[in-house]
């Protein structure tokens, strides 16, 4: 097997240095932890730093670059757009049309309108706002470890503590439940036999704490901030049936496990969901900042002239890598490549597991995966320090890496869906050799 990672010590290089103490003398420090690496060009699941170590990437950025970085045929469709027209606000261009009819022509059938914007965030933030104005009622039911975007009404239906610590108050009208964190289950029951206990615990919360306004519910086909919780096997589809039998909304965040981060196009496939409105984003533009609210036409049809806009959104080079990107996803079926090298990735990981005893849990599907880290795997105690010194091992031994998680100690594995076969057998072992370091 050709090596691909290559990383000279000592570790991080005298530019990379240089690099990090001017940034922390201007730009205030408040990203999440990565390791100390200055990123100089990236190509498919390959970076190389700014003193020229290479590293494979189990990031994507963060879920981000799903057709690899600097796809070729994105990167000449943007320059292409880029020469031609940067901005022009709400006026009219062809790649908004043409971005637009290819976005309809990968969803859902029932899903005919769309809205092209700038950020996740703004989609989540829009997607409330529907919700209300359709309904004409005030009150969201969201998730416990649910994570929508740091704007307002986002953190306000985030079920984290991070994202609004020191903001409240925050929305009025959120209703946060339980989502089904088997691992670490809120009512510490059997996941075996339970029931799906979340789902009936829902109606007495809602019971408890509605005023009797309720627009709908937002939620993720699984929780990626919280530490890429998978919910069991039929539980979004009982939800979907619990809000129909309401007559509420229902919108799914599918900004992160979109365009085929799970092994198909849309998480909600798995399951044939029919949401109203879907939140579109990382994926969409793999790189290039674009994002999207999908709906149906009778729900985002609520909204006016003038009620929607972004100063960004649907410009002419955002639409031309929208294009590009469904180009490659249908071309080159990336999908199909997420399910096919997860699940040999899946496989190593949960091998892994049995001989690390620090893994406490390996869970998710396609090419996202979470492995919690816990000082003890009777106890259950998180390890968000040996996460940290993780992240900063696996660098210098040519592999990056981040950490998710209600505790901060779940390591992200979402590599771009172009990853080969060696590639992955390549970044597990470097993984494992990081572990054994701990």
């Amino acid at each position: 097997m050709v090596k691909t990672s290559c990383v000279k010590h000592p570790f991080p290089g005298p530019r990379s240095r240089e690099l990090f103490a001017r940034w922390e003398r201007v730009e205030a420090q408040c990203a999440g932890y990565q390791a100390k690496v200055a990123w100089d060009h990236a190509s498919g699941v390959v970076v190389t730093d700014v003193d020229g170590n290479i590293f494979i990437d189990w990031t994507s950025g963060v879920l981000v670059t799903n057709v690899g970085h600097c796809h070729p045929d994105l990167v000449a469709a943007v320059q292409k757009a880029s020469a031609r027209l940067l901005n022009n606000y709400e006026c009219l261009t062809e790649e908004r049309v043409v971005a637009a009819e290819k976005l309809i022509s990968v969803l859902p059938p029932h899903l005919d309108k769309c809205f092209f914007l700038s950020t996740g965030s703004e989609t989540t933030e829009g997607a409330i706002r529907i919700m209300k104005r359709k309904s004409g009622k005030f009150e969201i039911i969201s998730f416990y470890g649910g994570f929508h975007g740091r704007t307002y009404a986002a953190l306000s239906a985030s079920g984290l503590a991070s994202p609004k610590k020191g903001y409240g108050p925050t929305l009025p009208g959120a209703i946060r439940v339980p989502f089904p964190y088997c691992y670490r289950c809120p009512f510490k029951a059997d996941p075996a036999n339970c029931g799906m206990l979340c789902l009936e615990f829902l109606e007495d919360a809602v019971r408890a704490n509605s005023t009797g306004s309720l627009a709908g519910a937002i939620v993720e086909p699984y929780l990626g901030a919280a530490g890429f919780i998978f919910p069991p096997e039929g539980w979004l589809k009982r939800l979907e049936e619990w809000l129909r039998a309401r007559g509420l909304l229902f919108t799914l965040d599918e900004v992160q496990s979109s365009y085929g981060r799970t092994g198909k196009f849309w998480a909600m496939e798995w399951e044939g969901l029919t949401p109203d409105l879907v939140c579109i984003g990382k994926g969409i533009g793999s790189g290039v900042p674009a994002s999207a609210i999908a709906a149906r036409g009778e729900v985002i049809g609520a909204l006016g002239p003038g009620e929607m806009s972004s100063t960004m959104g649907g410009n002419p080079v955002s639409c031309a890598a929208v294009s590009a990107v469904v180009d490659i996803m249908r071309r080159e079926k990336l999908e199909e490549n997420a399910l096919r090298i997860g699940s040999l990735m899946k496989a190593r990981l949960l091998e892994i597991m049995e001989r690390c005893p620090y893994v406490g849990d390996v869970r998710g599907m396609g090419l996202v995966m979470g492995v919690e880290l816990v000082r003890d795997k009777r106890t259950k105690e998180p390890a968000p320090d040996l996460t940290r010194k993780l992240i900063d091992v696996a660098a210098e031994n040519g592999l990056l890496i981040g950490s998710v998680g209600v505790f901060g100690n779940v390591i992200r594995v979402a590599p771009p869906l172009v990853i080969t076969q060696n590639e992955a057998h390549e970044s597990l072992d470097i993984f494992e050799r990081a572990l054994a370091l701990l």
